[in-house]
């Protein structure tokens, strides 16, 4: 009996903890209603304006970044253009980042336990408190070209770490983003 009361006890904490700790937000997406993604099969960079024309990527970030766009759309079956070829669809991307206030709120633990016939508990308290964060936020926009139009879009916002910004962190924060990207299929 006194195994079960336990077992309760801390799983009350547990989600009650859990339902207080501070989660990233989800992505947003959007995707055109009327695009039809099984007629895509290439993809390329969109050349900013601010661009040498290259198609390469302009810093360290830029290239984790395109790293791991183009991981995350070959693993859906779409096929990077060849140079010099005009692709199905372009890429293009923002990213920024900022510093942010971050609230860690009002935290409870309850810890309940026994040893033989005796029992005890306690309870821990963690106070508010406020932090300056650096965040980063990326923004990929999926364009048909021959109809210059945004088919689909995606945002995300993560905590830089104070390493800065790392390959992992990258690859990590895109596969979540692009997690509901349309996979490619074939048409007949």
């Amino acid at each position: 009996m006194h195994t079960i009361r336990r077992t309760l006890y801390a799983a009350a904490a547990a989600t009650f903890v859990a339902g207080c700790a501070s989660t990233p937000s989800a992505p947003q997406t959007l995707r055109e209603a009327e695009a039809d993604f099984s007629a895509y099969r290439t993809f390329g960079w969109h050349a900013a304006a601010d661009n040498d024309g290259s198609g390469k990527p302009a810093s360290i970030v830029d290239g984790y970044i395109r790293t791991a766009i183009a991981k995350e759309l070959k693993g859906k079956g779409y096929v990077e253009a060849p140079a010099g070829t005009s692709p199905d669809l372009t890429i293009a991307y923002e990213g920024a980042s900022a510093e942010k206030l971050k609230n860690n709120p009002f935290r409870i633990g309850i810890g309940v336990g026994s040893y033989g016939s005796s029992g005890g508990g306690s309870v821990g308290v963690g106070s508010p408190s406020v932090k300056n964060v650096k965040e980063g936020t990326l923004v990929v926009h999926v364009i048909d070209p021959a109809r210059e139009t945004e088919i689909w879009r995606g945002s995300i916002a993560r905590e830089l770490d104070k390493d800065g910004v790392q390959p992992a962190v990258v690859q990590g924060a895109v596969s979540e983003l692009m997690r509901d990207f349309p996979a490619r299929s074939a048409k007949p």
